[in-house]
Parts: structure tokens; sequence; C-alpha cells
């Protein structure tokens, strides 16, 4: 073409300024080098490889049609996924990738033409067939990857190098080649054994996905070497027993044991769980020679449920014992694709991943995709194309892969370590495998697929066909695969006669070592609380450092303000909540105790109580004081969430069970909106102690009461809590002073045991004039379950009002305008575990009267059926809203009105 010979001798600058008028004025420069430009994704700064290209399709005088090859190459690299060979037993869906020649105005006349573009794939001096060809074996074979949605100029480059270098001659050594079939054996022979011994028992085999072992495998000693010290795994039930046995290294024995339905001789409380849905930890040593720390966790049948917790241990383990060295630790999430598709929790921990709150330097997410979910075939179970659409949020780049060739597998899942500890981001691999058996062993899958299964009925499993691969490539390998067939047969002998394995030795990591120092609960811990006092001089430490601003720190005039009042309280003699709960937090950290918070909007605190930063007015520079009590303190550490319950609190539950010696907190918005944690509420924080033996000393701030703000601000549901206790399993508490809430945070810490704790903190009493404790109620008193009432006449009373919360103050107003001194009012600051002894301790002071029990809940919720659980309380009357659909009415006229009602109703006369 006219015009591009004179490039043949120009310098690269010229390129550099062509492509510069180009991004300013499209139209300035000739229609050719405009289509050209048009055709390639450029960035300002052009590599070489990219101008020797450039200058190559100059000298050819064939510019346009140069531009249309380039953009034939980066169409591969967005499109041809949806052409590669991953899915080993179905035909490809035709996803219409337009990735023909048409598609780009070439024909076949082009195929012997050669094209500077193939420089840009490494290839020098080629035809168009020759770049196609090229192309194919990139990104058409067993391996699809999805990349360029990455806007990231440096991670698309890296990514797109790292690949175009190397996905077309996967070469292992031979050793590595023998690691691969070996953990495939494994597999397989821990498969065969189980369907010999435990016909028609569930264990949700691996059997068709395989090759997972030898992916996880490949991952652990890849990230050894790249630096990573521990990992931690969550997955559900499908392969969760395979990789118990060949990746944990979790003894045969000790799984044949948990099958036989025995009791496992270290369990000392609890009912325990399925053997499909327990945790392990264990130490493994790498090719390298390196240990590496490995975590299974605990996870109930929700399926993503774990996504979160895992998250969240692994962000702790990075606090506690790597310096906040993120790239120490790195977590690895096995899911399925149905489930990753369809479970909410995935979409938010994706959002989490780069908050500085919730960073863990990069997840692995591994997807075991067998195709089905349940019954439900891949066109009822996600609208998507892929399972992993969620990667597109965070820029992740995938890998599709065919779970039936190994080497492939290995090969995505090494590179996908490298990616992670270079960009410390997510990142996912989509094992497109089969699921040989039903939903479990037991379950007949041709009810619902009967053409599918018989397609899977005939087809190898992931060792032979790995073995086949080995032998069609020479001798060698062929007499490999033949010793690693006899060795197979051996340890399935071996297995088969319960040889006898030994436990790899596991030293306990330290917050593990404090977590032996505890014990459980008993009845009599509950009796009378621990003394959590504290000194004056302590109080007027934190005091100091709450109301110390900074000269750097320029806070607005209302932040001042608000620091002023802190030390007014305490001039007054007269602590306000917000006091109670920055010296509770204060005074722990003094005694060496490390304080984790978070929830939407909890630095600053929904209602403007807490304040726990102070922001400069101009730079928007925080400083929180907490931090800053004397040189040698714990650390506070506070973060204001995406707006999540469900994955925010799974993440500080799984912080809360790697910490026993730091306090967790999250606090909802509203104390209604933990319903949209209730997964995390009923599977892990209520139960976990009883299936897992994992204790948690999580509080939960959930506020509640009702004033007039509707249905959906004004109850934290404390019937479903309440539900949800027995056995000791949490602390449930409705606290009317800053100082009994001061000293309810302490206990958590005093305890020789941890619980997690429910406590529906205030709203209106956040600055109510009564709601306020004196110091002596800090330095010399602990926390009181029961609160009697010194107002009364005793020998006159003729009614006990038992309430729990703000209703008191309601009560307590009436009762001080009435001068009621035959109506006691008694607060119960302890819901659960109930302070049977001290309620009892209260009545015999009262012996002559009626016992009513108050709450601004509608009947069938609150506290009033779980009071009823004693037989003792049958007697009881209630006061009450009407039994209610909704928490609360809509209108405040209405409120108003039921809330007089409510209180004149408590002290009517009998």
């Amino acid at each position: 073409m006219e015009g591009y010979s004179y490039l043949n001798n120009a310098d690269s600058g010229y390129i550099d300024a062509l492509y510069e008028e180009y991004t300013q004025n499209p139209l300035s420069i000739d229609p050719g080098w405009r289509k050209f430009f048009e055709g390639f994704e450029f960035a300002s700064n052009l590599n070489g490889k990219t101008r020797e290209a450039i200058r190559g399709a100059a000298v050819s005088g064939n510019v346009e049609k140069e531009a249309l090859v380039w953009k034939l190459i980066n169409a591969y690299r967005e499109r041809a996924h949806l052409l590669s060979d991953t899915n080993p037993i179905r035909q490809r869906r035709n996803r219409h990738p337009h990735l023909d020649l048409s598609d780009f105005d070439l024909a076949e006349t082009d195929l012997e033409t050669k094209f500077q573009g193939g420089r840009l794939l490494g290839l020098e001096n080629s035809s168009l067939a020759e770049i196609i060809s090229h192309l194919q074996n990139l990104y058409c074979k067993s391996i699809g990857v999805e990349f360029m949605h990455i806007t990231n100029k440096e991670e698309r480059d890296w990514f797109k190098q790292r690949y175009e270098s190397t996905a077309d001659k996967i070469n292992f050594p031979l050793e590595k080649c023998k690691r691969i079939l070996a953990k495939l054996n494994e597999a397989v022979v821990f498969e065969s054994f189980l369907s010999t011994k435990y016909v028609g028992q569930k264990r949700f085999s691996l059997e068709g996905g395989e090759t997972t072992i030898p992916a996880l495998d490949a991952i652990i000693n890849k990230s050894s070497e790249l630096g990573v010290e521990e990992i931690i795994i969550g997955m559900a039930h499908r392969g969760r027993l395979n990789v118990l046995a060949n990746i944990m290294c979790k003894t045969y024995e000790y799984i044949f044991s948990e099958f036989e339905g025995n009791q496992p001789k270290d369990v000392t409380m609890g009912d325990g769980d399925v053997k499909y849905h327990l945790g392990f930890s264990s130490t493994v040593q790498t090719e390298q020679g390196n240990n590496v720390y490995l975590k299974l966790a605990a996870n109930p049948s929700h399926l993503e449920a774990v996504d979160s917790v895992v998250e969240g241990f692994a962000r702790c383990k990075a606090d506690l014992i790597y310096d906040e060295d993120y790239k120490k630790v790195l977590p690895v999430l096995i899911h399925g694709d149905a489930a990753l598709a369809g479970q909410g929790v995935v979409y938010e921990i994706a959002q989490m991943s780069q908050l500085p709150g919730y960073y863990t330097g990069g997840t692995i997410h591994f997807v075991i995709n067998n195709q089905i979910g349940f019954t439900t075939d891949w066109d009822d179970a996600r609208s998507s194309t892929y399972s992993t659409g969620v990667a597109m949020v965070t820029e992740s780049p995938v890998f599709h892969v065919n779970g039936d060739d190994a080497e492939a597998v290995i090969y995505c899942v090494e590179m996908a370590a490298e990616y992670r500890m270079k960009f410390h981001k997510d990142v996912y691999i989509d094992m497109v495998c089969y699921r040989r058996h039903g939903h479990n062993e037991a379950d007949e899958p041709k009810y619902t697929q009967p053409a599918l299964y018989n397609i899977i009925s005939t087809h190898p499993n992931p060792r032979e066909v790995y073995t086949q691969a080995l032998i069609q490539r020479g001798e060698i390998e062929a007499e490999l695969a033949k010793n690693m067939e006899i060795q197979f047969k051996s340890l399935l002998q071996d297995r088969l006669n319960m040889v006898k394995q030994q436990p790899i030795p596991y030293t306990p990591q330290a917050p593990e070592v404090d977590w032996l120092s505890f014990r459980k609960a008993t009845p009599e811990d509950f009796v009378e609380s621990p003394d959590t006092s504290v000194s004056l001089e302590t109080i007027k430490k934190i005091t100091d450092a709450l109301t110390f601003i900074p000269d750097n720190i320029h806070p607005i005039k209302k932040a001042i303000d608000e620091l002023a009042r802190r030390k007014t309280s305490l001039d007054n003699n007269a602590l306000p909540w917000a006091m109670g709960e920055l010296l509770a937090y204060g005074s722990l950290l003094l005694e060496g105790n490390d304080i984790r918070m978070s929830g939407q909007d909890v630095i600053r605190g929904t209602f403007s109580h807490r304040h726990a930063e102070i922001w400069d007015e101009q730079t928007g520079e925080s400083y929180c004081n907490l931090n800053f009590i004397q040189k040698e303190q714990s650390k506070f550490r506070i973060f204001n969430s995406l707006l999540s319950e469900y994955a925010v609190l799974g993440f500080e539950y799984g912080y809360s069970v790697t910490h026993p010696q730091g306090l967790s907190l999250w606090e909802a918005q509203f104390g209604d909106f933990s319903n949209g944690a209730q997964v995390m509420i009923d599977q892990f924080i209520s139960s976990a102690e009883s299936k897992w033996q994992r204790m948690s000393g999580i509080v939960l701030l959930l506020p509640h009461g009702y004033e007039g703000q509707g249905a959906e601000h004004s109850s934290a549901r404390p019937e479903r809590f309440l539900d949800m206790a027995a056995e000791l399993n949490m602390i449930i508490a409705n606290c009317t002073t800053p100082a009994n809430f001061f000293h309810l945070l302490r206990r958590q810490m005093k305890w020789p045991f941890r619980k997690p704790l429910v406590v529906f903190t205030p709203k209106s009493l956040l600055r109510h004039p009564l709601a306020v404790s004196p110091i002596e109620d800090f330095t010399n008193a602990k926390f009181k379950e029961v609160i009697g009432d010194k107002y009364v006449t005793k020998s006159k009373v003729k009614r006990i009002l038992f309430c729990s919360g703000k209703v008191y103050y309601d009560l307590l107003a009436k009762q001080q305008a009435d001068a009621r001194k035959d109506v006691a009012i008694i607060r119960v600051e302890q819901l659960f575990p109930m302070p049977a002894e001290q309620i009892e301790a209260v009545t015999k002071l009262y012996p002559k009267a009626e016992c009513v029990w108050v709450q601004e809940e509608p009947k069938n919720m609150g506290a009033w059926t779980y009071w009823l659980r004693r037989p003792e309380h049958l007697n009881w009357r209630l006061v009450s809203r009407k039994a209610s659909a909704s928490p609360a009415v809509g209108f405040s006229k209405a409120h108003q009105a039921q809330q007089i009602e409510l209180v004149e109703k408590a002290f009517a006369e009998i």
C-alpha cells in the first residue's frame, strides 16, 4: 500500500508518535493506519515485539490485512475459551465465539499469506494458517482461559506472556509425572476401597473428579516454593474424605473408624457431626522439603457457607503469626459448580477480597465442575455461560480445564499459584469433570440424566486416562505406568488388609496451644460472674487517650465536642453507653487482648455514638485513640464493612476461632439485619462447639428496641436466638447500664472458656439521661445477671415486673411518676443461660407478689415462650403487644399508643 515503505528504516519513535496522534484525533492519520490501530490493543508504551510486528507490517505493504489478523489474534485471546476442549464427557455447546475467517473479512485464500502478527505469538515469518494453528493449540485444547477482561495492563500482559510462552508445550519431567500418577492412584484407591467395604454408605465420592487430588498437591508444592507457609482449605462434602486422606494425611484407620460410627477418642464434648463435615489440621512436607501447615475447615451442608470463615481464618493467621504478611497464608476454596453459581455468599466474598478489612492476599478457587447440582443440569443451575462468572466482578483470571487431562490441570493450578503470589488477587480454576454416581452413592442418577450416565458408566477414570497417555509417549513412560499399576494394586491390597498407617506428627501453632488451656464450661460457671473490675487509674488513663487529639488531626467541631463530652462524663461521674464500651476495649487492650471489630458503619457507629476513629477535616486522615493508650499494648482493629451480613459475620467468626486471646465483634446496623447472616448463626455460632468442638468468643452486637422506627428497625428477634440456646452454647444478654455492658464485654476474656455472646444493644438509650453509670460501677463491681429494685418498699410489693432492656426505662418512668412502691421492677440482664438462682432469690424477697414478664415484643416473639419453658414460671403473667405477624407497627402514633398501653397494663390494679 502506498505511503508505508518509508517506515522501512524509521525509528520506533515514529510509531509511538503516530499512535499518540491516533489517540488524540483518529481522523488525522491515514485510513490504513487508523484501521491498523483499531485492530489491535495498544498501549502508550509499545514493547519491542509489538514494534517489530508493526514495522514488519508496514514493510509488507499489507497493513489493512495485518490489522485484521491482529484482530483475529486478540479475538482468540478473548473468546477461544468458548471452543476449548474442556469437557471430558459432552460436546461443547455452540457459544458462537465468532472466530471464523469470515468474521474478520479474511478468506481461505489468505491462509498461505505470511503475516507479521505471528511475531506477537513468538512466530517468525508465519502464514495465517500457521498462526491459527498455533492459536488453536494454545487456546482450544484442554485449557480455555479468560483473562482479557483484566483492565490492569501489567496483570494482563503477565498472564498473556506466561501462558502463550508455555501452554502449548507442557512437558513435565518424569519425576513430576510419577507424582501426578501416584496422587491419582491414591485418589482411586481410596474411593475403590470405600465402595467395596462400605456399600451404600454416603461418602460423596470424588469419582470422576479424582484429578482434584494431584491438583491440590501441586498447589501446595508450588505455593510453598513461592513462600507460602500455611494453606487453609474450605470445601463442601464432595470429595472431602478423599482430601482428608490423601492431602491432609488423616489416617485411613481414623476415617474407617468414623465409617463404623465410632466416636473418636479425643472428643471430650458435643454431639459430633457426620464424617464428611469434619475439619482437620496437619503438617506436610513438600517436594522441596518445606513444612506446610494445612487446615481443612469444618463445613456444614450449606455448601459455600465456609468460604468467608476460611477467609477469616487466613486473615487472623496472617495478623497473629506472620506479622500481617498475607503472602505467607493461602486460602484455597474448593467449590462445586452449582453452588458457586447459585449461592450469594460467593459474590459477597468476591467483593470482600480487596477490601482493607478483609484482604487475605488472594484466594485460589478450585471448582470441581461435575456439571450437575444434585439432580439439576447446568441449564437450570445458572444464567451465566460459566459457573465462574463471579470472577468477572474482581477481574480475576479463570482457567477452564479438562479434568481428564491431569497435566493440563497441574499446569493451570501452578500458574494460578504464581499469579496469586505476584498480584495478590483471586484466581479461579474451573476443572470440568463428572460425577460417577448420583448425589450420593445410594442415589440413582439415571432418573434425571439417563443419557449422560450411560456415557459416564463406560468412561475411564482419570488415572486410567493418564496411564494410557503415559504409555503412548514411549518405552520409559510405559515402564513407569506398569510399575505404578503394580504399586497401585499393592497399595489397594494393603488397605484391604487394614495395614496400620502412622499418623504424621503435628505440632500445634501458638494460637492452637492457647486453645489447649481452655476447658469446657459447666453450669456452675454461670452462677456468679468473675471479677472484671478495673482501677480508677486505668479508667483515667484510657479516658485521657480517648479525649486526645494529635496536632496533625483537625476534626470537625462536632467530633471535637464528642471527645469533650467523654471527659465531662468522667468529671460528672456519669459515664454514658459509648464510654462504657470504649473503656471495656481500652482495658482489654492494656491487658494484652487484641480486639477486632467490623460491621456496617461501626467506626462512627450507626447512631453516631462510638467514634472509634476521628478524621481530619481537610486530609481525611484518621486517628484511632484506642491504639495510643500507652506504648506497650495490644492492637485495636476496626473496619467499616461492605453492605453484607452473611459473609462478614462468617469472616469474623473465622477470625474468632483462630484467636482465643482476642475479642472479635460484629455489629449489625440494626439488630434485625442479623437475619441476613442466619446461616452463619445456625450452622457455626450456635452449634459449632457441639458439632466440631470449636469454641468461639465472637460477640454479636444487635441494636434492639421498640422506638417507633417500624417493622424493620425494632426487633433483633431475640426469640430466634433463645430458640437456639441450649447446652450452654452461647450467652444472650440485654443490658440496661453502660457499666454492665462494660463488665459483659470484659467477661468474655476472663472466663477459662469461650462462648459466643449475643447482645441486644440500645439505640435511644445511647443518650438517655438515666442510662449512665458512676465510676464505682466500673472499679468495684462485676457483671450483674439480674438487677434488683431499690426504690420499692419490700413489704408492700404486690407485683414483680421482670423485664429486659430498654422497656425498663419506660416502666421506671411510670413507677417514679406514680410513686408505685408496691410494684418492683427487676431487670434480667442475661437471658441465657438463665440466671435461675438470682431470679429465685428476687422472688423470695417478695413472697406474696405475683410475677409478670413485661416485653415490648409481640406475644409470639421476644423471650416469653423461652421463659415458659421452666416449670416454675408457668404461673407467670405476660404483658406485651398482641401476637403479630410483623415485629412492629409502621406508624409512629400507633407505636406510641401501644407503648403507653403496655406500660399502663403493667401497673394496672390487680
